[in-house]
C-alpha cells in the first residue's frame, strides 16, 4: 500500500498498554502506521504526520498539550480532544450528569484554600466568608467524599465522617479546588471501560482493594442496559473517546461518581489480562477506523467554520 496512514502515541511511565497497541495496530496491516511520538519544538501551523494520537500523558506535560491543539488545527485526530480535556473538571461533570437525568451524587464545588502569589485579601472580594460548612454537610450529608474537581487515580480524595475532618482536610488541600460530594453506600460497584463513546465494557470493581473482578454475569439484564446506556451517554456528552466510567450501585440505582478519566489505566494487571485484550482490540479498532476514514475536530468550533468554511 502507498498511502499510509500514520498514527502515534504519546504516553507516560505507563509500559504495557503502548507497546501492545503499536504492536497490535501494525500487526493488522491494514494501511496504518503506529509509533511513538517524538517532539523537539513545533513551528506555528507546521503540517502534522499523524492522522491520529493517542494521548496518555498530556494532562502532565503542558508542552505536549499545546501541541495537541494545533496537531488538530492541521487535520489530525487526537484522543481525547485536548481542547474539551483542558476545559474539564468534575464538578461541571456532576451538575452535566444530572441535567443528562443520570443519577449523580450530590456535590458542591469548594472556593480554594491556598491561592497563587500576587492573590491578595482584595482579589477575593467576590467571596463570602467564613464558609457555611452546616450548610454544606446538610446538603451532602455525612459522610462525604472530599476530592480535587481536577484529580485522578484516587489522588486527593478522602471519605470525611464530621465536619471537623472535612475542614481539617480542606485546610490541607492548598491550591486546589475541591469538590465534597454525598457519599453512596454501595453494594455493587461498576467501572465501564469506554472507547469511541459507543463501545461499553462494563466490569466489576472493587474501589478498595482496587481490582477488577472477572465475572461476565455480575449485572442483572435491565441494570446492565441502565449502566451502558448513562455511559454512553456521558460520554457522547462530554466528546471522551477514551474513558472510564464509574458507577456506585445502590438499591438497584447506579449513581455516576467519576467519569472524568480520559486517560484511563489501561496496565494489564490492573484490568486482568482478559479485559486488557478487550480494551486493546476495541483502541485499535477505533484508532484504525478515525485514521482510513478522516473526522476533522475543528468543526466544534468557531475557529473551525472560518478555517474550513
Amino acid at each position: 500500500m502507498t498511502d499510509i496512514k500514520k498514527v502515534g502515541v504519546m504516553v507516560g511511565r505507563e509500559w504495557s498498554f503502548p507497546p501492545a497497541f503499536i504492536e497490535e495496530v501494525n500487526r493488522r496491516n491494514v494501511g496504518v502506521y503506529a509509533e511513538y511520538v517524538k517532539l523537539g519544538g513545533t513551528v506555528q501551523n507546521e503540517p502534522n504526520e499523524y492522522a491520529v494520537i493517542v494521548d496518555r500523558i498530556s494532562h502532565e506535560i503542558k508542552y505536549y498539550r499545546t501541541y495537541l491543539k494545533n496537531a488538530i488545527l492541521q487535520g489530525t485526530y487526537v484522543i481525547n480532544n485536548p481542547f474539551w480535556w483542558s476545559a474539564d473538571d468534575k464538578f461541571f461533570e456532576a451538575s452535566l450528569a444530572t441535567k443528562l437525568g443520570v443519577a449523580s451524587p450530590r456535590t458542591v464545588v469548594l472556593p480554594n484554600k491556598g491561592y497563587v502569589p500576587g492573590v491578595v485579601s482584595e482579589s477575593l472580594r467576590n467571596l463570602k466568608y467564613p464558609i457555611d460548612w452546616q450548610a454544606i454537610a446538610d446538603y451532602v450529608g455525612m459522610p462525604a467524599i472530599l476530592k480535587d474537581a481536577w484529580g485522578g487515580g484516587w489522588r486527593d480524595v478522602y471519605k470525611v465522617n464530621t465536619i471537623d475532618e472535612l475542614i481539617y482536610h480542606y485546610d490541607q488541600s492548598d491550591q486546589l479546588c475541591m469538590i465534597v460530594q454525598e457519599f453512596i453506600a454501595w453494594d455493587h460497584y461498576v467501572r465501564c471501560m469506554c472507547i469511541g463513546q459507543e463501545t461499553i465494557l462494563p466490569m466489576k470493581y472493587d474501589p478498595h482493594e482496587r481490582k477488577y473482578h472477572v465475572e461476565h454475569a455480575h449485572l442483572d439484564p435491565d441494570l446492565g442496559r441502565r449502566v451502558v446506556h448513562d455511559a454512553r451517554l456521558l460520554n457522547r456528552a462530554l466528546g471522551y473517546d477514551m474513558n472510564t466510567v464509574e458507577f456506585a450501585v445502590r438499591d438497584g440505582v447506579p449513581y455516576a461518581i467519576d467519569f472524568m478519566n480520559p486517560a484511563p489505566d489501561m496496565d494489564i494487571y490492573s484490568l486482568t489480562p482478559h479485559y486488557f485484550e478487550w480494551a486493546l482490540n476495541a483502541m485499535s479498532d477505533l484508532v484504525i477506523s478515525r485514521a482510513t476514514q478522516p473526522v476533522w475536530q475543528g468543526y466544534q468550533y468557531p475557529w473551525g467554520k472560518l478555517v474550513r468554511p
